[in-house]
């Protein structure tokens, strides 16, 4: 690849930049503020778009929040763009506090309380369902046994809580991120539009003062001849 690092970074600096951006979380959110107001679509639309980035990212379908927020925003008549973008409220930074909220509120709305897996072993068992999926899917092709146990147990011990208790979270930040975005993007494109406006009039204003001016001079040249 054209753009291939020289030096692969290390498991470690690997990690350290999912979890802090080159340029810090600060300027990787001003980034991505400043990319939204600059989509050329309706307030609305945009605001709708990353409601649906935002809902999506409290789902355990991870990997496929992209995916799902452009799906929320094809059925909202969001905008996409904005979509996948609001997909950022789902980040290393919040993303323990949005699984904790999430599996404590499902399992209590679910009573299962008891069969709860410790936070700890959270991604552990995501990435031991993974590994089950996988390995089913290669038993399609050889003679191994398909095996289901983890993924029964995963699905009822994590995912259903996670996403029966973050749809409710989940539906909140996403009108919060509506309707703190829905004003901004107005105050915005109205700003934008009247900065044009404005640079419209004095690029018609200094045409006409040097057509004057060149009038002025012809007229001057006139007279002297």
């Amino acid at each position: 690849m054209v753009f291939r690092r020289r030096k692969k970074l290390g498991l470690s600096q690997r990690l350290r930049a999912a979890l802090l951006p080159q340029g810090g979380w600060r300027r990787a959110f001003s980034y991505m503020r400043h990319r939204v107001t600059r989509i050329p679509d309706a307030p609305h639309r945009i605001a709708r778009g990353v409601a649906c980035g935002i809902l999506a990212s409290f789902t355990p379908l991870f990997g496929l929040h992209f995916f799902l927020a452009v799906f929320l925003a094809w059925m909202v008549r969001g905008n996409v763009i904005a979509a996948l973008i609001g997909t950022a409220a789902g980040n290393p930074l919040t993303f323990p506090f949005i699984a904790l909220l999430s599996l404590d509120l499902g399992h209590s709305l679910l009573g299962t309380r008891a069969d709860a897996v410790p936070i700890t072993q959270i991604m552990t068992t995501f990435g031991q369902a993974g590994d089950e999926i996988f390995r089913n899917v290669r038993a399609i092709f050889n003679t191994d046994e398909f095996r289901w146990e983890r993924l029964e147990r995963f699905f009822q011990r994590v995912f259903l809580p996670y996403l029966v208790g973050g749809l409710g979270p989940g539906l909140v930040a996403a009108f919060v991120g509506y309707w703190l975005s829905l004003p901004a993007l107005h105050g915005y494109q109205k700003l934008r539009a009247a900065r044009r406006e404005a640079r419209t009039r004095r690029k018609t204003e200094g045409k006409a003062d040097r057509k004057a001016k060149s009038q002025a001079l012809v007229a001057e040249k006139e007279e002297h001849e």
